[in-house]
């Protein structure tokens, strides 16, 4: 079992950054990849950024590539994600989740933290 804890959420204007951490227990952090995913109001499940577990591939998807940027501490067992030039179209409920390997899809994915809100204002 892993247990992930995302914080770091709130509302912030657009153009301002915000950073997600998400500290996991249990099972070795380093074995497993970590994504961040997201869901907006009426919304599918998205995913946003991933990381492989010794941190050497990440992926972004398009649409925050260039502004959001994940990263790893197995040391301290938290992963990150680092949003910067927010936009009112990156407001929703942040997740973070653990699978085997890093992939894009909610459904290869184990283990799941029960999210943080970000809002970004207009």
């Amino acid at each position: 079992q892993v247990q992930l804890v995302e914080s770091g959420g709130g509302l912030v204007q657009a153009g301002g950054s915000l950073r997600l951490s998400c500290a996991a227990s249990g099972r070795t952090f380093v074995g497993y990849a970590m994504g961040w995913f997201r869901q907006a109001p009426g919304k599918e499940r998205e995913f946003v950024a991933g990381i492989s577990g010794g941190g050497g591939t990440t992926y972004e998807v398009a649409s925050v590539k260039g502004r959001f940027t994940i990263s790893r501490d197995n040391a301290k067992n938290t992963v990150y994600l680092q949003m910067d030039s927010l936009k009112p179209e990156d407001t929703a409920v942040y997740y973070c989740a653990a699978a085997n390997n890093l992939a894009v899809v909610p459904g290869a994915y184990h283990y799941w933290g029960q999210g943080t809100q970000v809002t970004v204002s207009s």
